[in-house]
């Protein structure tokens, strides 16, 4: 990871404070106003580099926004909905992957195996653009528990799926007997070392009343379980979410000190807040760096179509699946699925990682930065006008009624 001297740091700081007081004073969603920000900061004469790599964004950025967004994750609401939600991570990401792999490649020209590692890299949604997105429309809590609880367990799919592929690439002959357990251990390996890495910090906890001993043992929980689960390639946003639930439902009452809670939580209020500063202004200096203008307008146009296909075959008809159960989703809410599937920082992290020997990498790298840019300046710009039209940010209908909460 590259280094950066501290004060373009407070430069960037400064800009996400601004930014953040302009957003919430013209009601405009946050991460939109990062990135146009990080866009204007990278025109600016002599402005310095903030290179956006895979590392930076596995070890340093992304630890930190899943364990928040799982501490305020209810465990009641989230396992209630699990059969929809693994449905759609699951299914959903390969069949957006199927979609877009298809399309790039007959249309496009790209090898099989490019349009595969593009494919499942932009199919698995971003849990750190579509939480802070849906934070700041306030739509209904079901509806949000639902796009949140997919987007952060279908990472578990597009993970080995990249892996698979990524080694298709590197020259491995994968069968079925070696990709089952490398997809198993990839979800259930994240599972399991959330679990051991939350049980071994709340026995900790559970012997301070120190609130800041406290958020800093939570911390070395966010860290360690995705850089440990990473280095044994599982799924570290699978266990951090993991560890990150198990303390914020377990723990959080048994563990914490009462008064460690509210300083716990504002802590992780302000680590989000900064990574969240700093994912999306680094996304934007850095499709500002991009020199996207040796892509023409084909590929990308068919690009964001093909994502957009795809993002819709794998929601409308898998919705289908659950009409007659109690899982059933109203329309409203399956559009705001569609529409809501954000991508960001987790894409172009796996973009980054395509392996050097694919010849079509640097067009990969260069589309992933345009359908990210799309994603959030386009769809997340227009999410707080759909979940107004749709009359998502109402109360949510009582028991009985349909689209109710009786499904979760």
């Amino acid at each position: 990871m590259d280094s950066v001297s501290l004060a373009p740091i407070g430069i960037l700081l400064l800009v996400a404070c601004l930014i953040a007081m302009l957003s919430r004073r013209l009601g405009l969603p946050y991460i939109v106003g990062l990135v146009v920000a990080g866009f204007l900061v990278a025109l600016l004469p002599n402005s310095p580099p903030f290179p956006l790599s895979r590392e930076l964004i596995f070890n340093v950025l992304l630890p930190p926004l899943v364990f928040e967004a799982a501490l305020q994750l209810d465990w009641r609401r989230f396992r209630a909905e699990l059969p929809l939600t693994l449905t759609l991570a699951f299914l959903g990401v390969a069949i957006a992957a199927a979609v877009v792999a298809a399309g790039m490649h007959w249309l496009i020209g790209w090898s099989w195996i490019a349009a595969l590692l593009f494919g499942v890299l932009i199919a698995a949604t971003d849990p750190v653009s579509v939480i802070a997105s849906f934070r700041e429309v306030g739509c209904q809590p079901r509806v949000s528990m639902v796009v949140e609880s997919e987007s952060l367990l279908n990472d578990g799919v597009a993970a080995v799926g990249f892996a698979v592929v990524s080694a298709i690439a590197a020259g491995a002959s994968p069968t079925v007997a070696s990709v089952i357990p490398a997809f198993l251990w990839t979800l259930g390996g994240g599972v399991i070392i959330g679990l051991v890495v939350s049980a071994a910090i709340l026995v900790v906890v559970g012997r301070t009343n120190d609130p800041l001993v406290e958020i800093t043992l939570t911390t070395i929980a966010a860290y360690a379980s995705f850089l440990i689960a990473e280095r044994f390639h599982a799924s570290g946003i699978i266990s951090t979410l993991t560890a990150g639930l198990t303390i914020g439902s377990i723990g959080w009452d048994r563990f914490v000190s009462p008064e460690g809670r509210e300083r716990v939580d504002a802590a992780w209020q302000y680590f989000a807040f900064l990574a969240n500063s700093f994912v999306f202004i680094l996304i934007g200096i850095n499709v500002a760096h991009q020199p996207l203008d040796a892509l023409g307008i084909i590929g990308p146009a068919a690009a964001i179509l093909f994502v957009l296909a795809g993002r819709a075959l794998s929601i409308y008809p898998l919705a289908e699946l659950f009409r007659g159960s109690r899982w059933r989703l109203p329309r409203s809410y399956e559009h705001t699925l569609f529409w809501g599937g954000l991508r960001g920082a987790l894409a172009l992290a796996l973009a980054l990682a395509v392996p050097a020997s694919v010849p079509e990498r640097g067009a990969i790298i260069l589309i992933a930065f345009v359908v990210v840019g799309f994603s959030i300046l386009v769809q997340g710009l227009t999410m707080p006008w759909l979940i107004k039209r749709l009359q998502l940010d109402q109360p949510e209908p009582q028991p009985g009624v349909a689209g109710s909460t009786a499904a979760g």
